[in-house]
């Protein structure tokens, strides 16, 4: 029996929460003991592209100046983040495709195609740029805080996240925190419709090949079909990602303008490759972080769905 739209919804929703819960909790994860170095490197090398020659240098330099900590920089916001991000969006994402099964005509039991299923992950991406942009503008901050005091924008740096949140709500008031939305919606929006149409895409895949449900293809297939997910959505958004931390970042000394204006300033300037500056240490992160968000999401939700086949 299948359940309740409500209940359906809540069983997205603690679907997405236990797998970020589990991967804050657990000592191995991709996302903070691994992933949170490169993702600072990524920032960094977005918002100074000239100050580093490649991804190395940057962790070796940053290692040099700062120390460890320098790595870890942005750490809590992104945890944050993470948690609240993913759990808006598997939720949402269940009511978006019950919204496209709607607007498709389909029958209540009729499973949605691969694309239907992308443009519901795209739709859901809306709501959780909601929760991502304010503590993605904190911890992007936070990572090039060093940069941005060497390079002469700010006189003194804000170290700790109370600080950065204090110095946003004193410039810019609440609305400060929404710096970069509409940058990070316009990279969320077709982020996301490659992040699930390549996950569901893969999967199915992998279901034609052994003969079986996609439900059941197992571990492996699913950790691969989530990598292959995340790194589809970085190949596609990885300019607009780089403009969103460009202004987030250096808003910090000066008001911004907005996406478009950033994007040609940049490309003028510094030419189209400065709007992929960083894109190696994301893609070295994407796979295993994207493989186990997958796998916790889909286990944890067909052990709870099953409590509605009995």
């Amino acid at each position: 029996m299948s359940p309740h739209p409500v209940v359906q919804a809540i069983i997205d929703l603690s679907a997405g929460a236990v797998v970020l819960t589990l991967d804050v909790f657990t000592g191995g994860t991709a996302c903070v003991l691994s992933g949170q170095p490169l993702d600072t490197a990524k920032v960094k090398m977005q918002t100074f592209p000239t100050m580093y020659r490649g991804f190395v240098h940057c962790v070796t330099s940053t290692y040099r100046q700062v120390g460890m900590r320098g790595l870890y920089q942005g750490t809590t916001p992104a945890l944050v983040a993470n948690i609240a991000e993913n759990s808006v969006l598997f939720m949402s994402y269940g009511f978006c495709q019950q919204f496209v099964s709607f607007l498709a005509g389909k029958p209540k039991e009729a499973a949605l195609s691969d694309v239907q299923k992308a443009c519901a992950g795209s739709v859901a991406s809306i709501f959780s740029s909601m929760v991502l942009c304010p503590t993605e503008l904190v911890k992007c901050r936070l990572q090039a805080m060093y940069e941005m005091e060497a390079s002469g924008k700010i006189t003194k740096g804000q170290n700790t996240v109370w600080s950065v949140v204090k110095s946003v709500m004193r410039t810019d008031g609440p609305t400060g925190f929404f710096q970069g939305l509409t940058t990070t919606i316009a990279r969320e929006i077709p982020g996301y419709f490659c992040f699930f149409g390549a996950y569901e895409l893969c999967r199915s895949s992998f279901a034609d090949y052994m003969k079986c449900d996609k439900d059941d293809i197992g571990v492996a297939p699913i950790m691969f079909s989530g990598g292959f997910g995340g790194a589809c959505l970085w190949l596609v958004v990885y300019p607009m990602d780089c403009v969103k931390s460009r202004i987030q970042v250096m808003s910090m000394s000066a008001k911004q303008p907005g996406f478009f204006k950033t994007f040609m300033a940049i490309t003028r300037a510094e030419g189209v490759r400065a709007l992929y500056s960083g894109l190696t240490p994301t893609m070295i992160r994407t796979f295993p972080a994207n493989g186990a968000l997958f796998l916790g999401y889909e286990l944890s939700r067909k052990l709870m769905m099953k409590q509605f086949d009995a």
